[in-house]
């Protein structure tokens, strides 16, 4: 157990973490900026994984970098706006819509698979691009931060930058500032002018994007390939992450970062003699029982809440009419 807790407490643990955590923040990203917009986008596994397969064909058959890193991107996009015409032009119920979009998804790059490589499981076959790793010169030198933070893919940093990103765009620009309007009272957003359903448009299309870049990760960052349903849960979690952290950029940054912490530390107990199906369990029971200490915190908070206004509402009310809980305890009294 001592080499296992040696190489927890280390830096090659903490640059795990930070490379597992990369496909979770920008689907988590993706997910806060819809839900923000009032419009709940659960499509991010299949975003993902639609991504990451067309990112890897296109590079494998161009040999082009580029271009693989925009058809990922295109892909996602027209999956949000796609999403978002099913929904708001359709009326579709976009949870219904998100759940046949992510069914869609994991059938139909099996079987586009199947037709360009003739394998129903991976692009193996394939010689699939990579993104390029970074080493940032000054850092690489300090001790210990060197080593975590230094020689990441290019996406892992452009993950951390989408954080930063995220916030001046939800707080710092007009689309942002329209974003939230809609998302607390379409009505009055409507009432003053805004075309409430352009913006959630526009939310779920930027959702796709940065679930493209998840996805994308994935299969060129990650991993040098595309296996069938690569994504494993990594979309759900990504909402939970988000949920978590309130949808505020910081707030989902650290849940990503919790998140990608358990899942590195799943990886890593993996040497012990622990039964594999145990392992594999790890970051989705680390997801629920976060959640539920979630559920109890915001329970808690609406509660006190509510306590707080009917200790108002009695304060300012006539003595001679008390709220029920007073009255009683009063007639209990006397």
């Amino acid at each position: 157990m001592s080499p296992l807790l040696d190489s927890i407490f280390s830096s090659d643990f903490g640059f795990a973490v930070l490379r597992v955590m990369t496909p979770l923040i920008f689907p988590a990203l993706g997910f806060a900026i819809t839900d923000l917009a009032g419009v709940v986008n659960i499509s991010l596994e299949g975003m993902m994984l639609m991504s990451a397969f067309f990112g890897v064909i296109v590079g494998a058959f161009t040999g082009s970098l580029l271009l693989a890193l925009l058809a990922g991107i295109l892909i996602g996009i027209a999956m949000g706006a796609a999403l978002g015409y099913f929904h708001l032009k359709l009326k579709t119920d976009i949870i219904l819509g998100a759940i046949a979009m992510n069914m869609f998804a994991s059938g139909f790059t099996i079987f586009l698979l199947y037709v360009l490589t003739g394998d129903k499981g991976s692009t193996s076959s394939l010689k699939s691009l990579v993104f390029p790793e970074v080493h940032i010169p000054l850092l690489r030198s300090i001790p210990v931060l060197g080593d975590i933070l230094s020689g990441h893919n290019v996406l892992t940093y452009a993950a951390l930058l989408s954080a930063i990103v995220f916030f001046f765009l939800i707080f710092k620009t007009p689309l942002g500032l329209r974003i939230r309007a809609v998302g607390q009272n379409p009505d009055a957003a409507r009432s003053v002018g805004i075309n409430v359903d352009r913006v959630q448009l526009y939310a779920l299309m930027l959702s796709g994007l940065f679930g493209a870049l998840g996805g994308l990760y994935l299969s060129m960052g990650y991993v040098s390939w595309f296996a069938r349903d690569m994504t494993a849960g990594r979309g759900w979690i990504a909402i939970a992450a988000a949920t978590l952290g309130g949808n505020m950029p910081l707030g989902t940054f650290l849940a990503a970062l919790l998140f990608g912490s358990v899942n590195a530390l799943a990886i890593y107990i993996a040497s012990v003699n622990i039964p594999s199906e145990l392992i594999q369990m790890i970051p989705y029971v680390a997801t629920v029982l976060a959640l539920a200490l979630y559920a109890i915190r915001v329970q808690k908070r609406r509660q006190k809440i509510k306590e707080e206004a009917l200790e108002e509402e009695y304060d300012s009310g006539p003595p001679d009419n008390p709220p029920p809980a007073a009255a009683k305890q009063r007639g209990g009294s006397s």
